[in-house]
């Protein structure tokens, strides 16, 4: 892996009988929205409502399925203030607000409230 990977529900999946989507990877889209170099510079991978989320699960094993979460290279350098979980030998980030915080700290975006 030599890019940070984003692992993101797709937006308006099928569950509970209708159209859904994902508050929390809604956030991430409209950052990146904001911040256009940011899309550049990771890959975005799609994982489904159901569990288990295979691409998630392949890189940080069983019990690792929340979307969004970016899963960073191995031997990346984690920033100041930065707080990174670990599984599979991989640093990540489960979050909106902590893949927020990553985002500001590398790429100099607003800090999310």
């Amino acid at each position: 892996m030599q890019k940070p990977i984003l692992f993101l529900l797709a937006p308006g999946f099928e569950d509970n009988e209708r159209r859904e989507y994902c508050p929390e990877c809604a956030t991430i889209w409209g950052v990146l929205s904001y911040f256009p170099a940011i899309k550049e510079a990771i890959e975005i991978r799609y994982e489904t409502i159901h569990h288990p989320r295979k691409g998630l699960v392949d890189l940080l094993g069983a019990g690792n399925h929340n979307c969004p979460t970016l899963v960073l290279p191995k031997g990346t350098e984690i920033p100041d203030g930065v707080r990174v979980k670990t599984a599979g030998g991989y640093d990540y980030l489960p979050s909106a607000c902590g893949i927020g915080i990553y985002f500001s700290k590398l790429y100099g975006t607003p800090v999310p409230r």
